[in-house]
């Protein structure tokens, strides 16, 4: 039975990275690999200019029947006076809100043709493979009581408030130790314990349910602070990281930098299971709508090409597949072929349409 994808350009350089996606497809389509039947919206900016809001109705009821969305950025300098009940980045967070997708994945993979790209020592990096598991619809994003109000004395106070339930612990977690199972075996909690009461909270429930349902997996916990410090002296210790919204915030950016470029890395946000083993899921690149280049045809698409690959992985299950496309990804790279945000002395310097060109030709040495 075909699947349903339905796929979000949004501002920026999005449409550009997902023009070449749409190829993969197609290709994979064609030969048979997949049998998806894709739709297109609009989010973001674009969805504004259109719609006076950053997610239509009738786009976000395609999202939710869908069986996978491919987003691709949103924002941009021409939205930035707009009320913020209407920026471009109110649409991404209705998406996450609606469909319910409290997990966000957020591999931070350096591949080794371009492990020399990192701003770290090549032994620290070279072969890093990290799996950043983020609550992401809890927390002080979320929290109430928030909002800015004035004081008796006429100071003004911002409040936020962090929030967990032992449910949206747990949950997260299991994603966790579930990923875990099929990679190293070894999960970082990471929180405030020794500042937090909901860091102490998440200590306790994380631990819980290692002991009661994961016993195989190695299990540390270790506090925000070390945790940033210890991902830049090093990170290979790492495998499967779970950590709260804001943490989870910080901590994946600063991961993605010990790769080298954010044009190279993908990101997937997961729901519960709706029934039938079928979970909502979003999946879109790290690397935002990138106004400064958007039009010119010089943005890197493989970290929307790789959150493709996720999809497949993830949400369909096909693990070769998506591991031929990695693959192809990988031998892309091997051949010197770079955008320019991963140029290298000696490499050849592609477009967004070049590198999508390369990528079609290595599957097709793979098929």
């Amino acid at each position: 039975m075909s699947k349903k994808i339905l796929i979000l350009a949004g501002d920026g350089i999005g449409p550009e990275v997902m023009t070449e996606v749409k190829r993969i497809i197609s290709w994979m389509n064609a030969r048979g690999l997949t049998d998806f039947t894709v739709s297109e919206g609009l989010v973001g900016g674009s969805a504004y200019d259109v719609h006076g809001v950053p997610l239509a109705d009738e786009t976000m009821a395609e999202a939710m029947d869908a069986d996978a969305v491919l987003l691709g950025a949103v924002g941009g300098p021409k939205w930035d006076s707009l009320d913020f009940s209407v920026k471009p980045e109110r649409g991404l967070l209705r998406l996450r809100k609606e469909m319910e997708l409290f997990a966000n994945l957020r591999p931070a993979l350096v591949f080794d043709a371009l492990a020399e790209a990192s701003s770290l020592k090549l032994d620290i990096v070279k072969g890093l493979d990290i799996m950043i598991v983020r609550e992401l619809t809890g927390g002080v994003y979320f929290g109430q009581p928030r909002g800015i109000t004035t004081l008796e004395n006429g100071e003004r106070q911002g409040l936020n408030t962090q929030v967990y339930t032992t449910s949206e612990i747990v949950r997260i977690a299991e994603v966790a130790f579930d990923l875990a199972y099929k990679r190293g075996k070894k999960v970082h909690s990471v929180e405030k314990a020794n500042v937090m009461e909901s860091g102490l909270l998440w200590r306790e429930e994380v631990q819980k349910l290692r002991d009661a349902r994961y016993g195989d997996i190695a299990l540390e916990h270790m506090y925000a602070d070390n945790c940033a410090m210890q991902l830049v002296r090093n990170p290979k210790q790492f495998d499967v990281i779970v950590t709260d919204n804001l943490f989870g915030d910080l901590l994946s950016d600063c991961a993605a930098m010990l790769t080298g470029s954010l044009g190279m890395l993908p990101s997937a946000s997961i729901g519960a299971d709706i029934g039938g083993g079928k979970r909502r899921a979003m999946y879109e690149p790290v690397h935002g709508s990138a106004p400064d280049i958007a039009g010119q045809g010089k943005a890197n698409p493989l970290a929307c090409i790789l959150s493709y690959s996720m999809m497949l992985r993830y949400s369909f299950g096909m693990l070769d597949v998506a591991d031929m496309l990695d693959n192809a990804v990988q031998d892309v790279l091997n051949q010197g072929i770079r955008t320019g945000d991963i140029m290298q002395a000696g490499a050849t310097l592609v477009g967004t349409s070049g590198m999508g060109d390369a990528l079609l030709k290595a599957l097709e040495a793979r098929a």
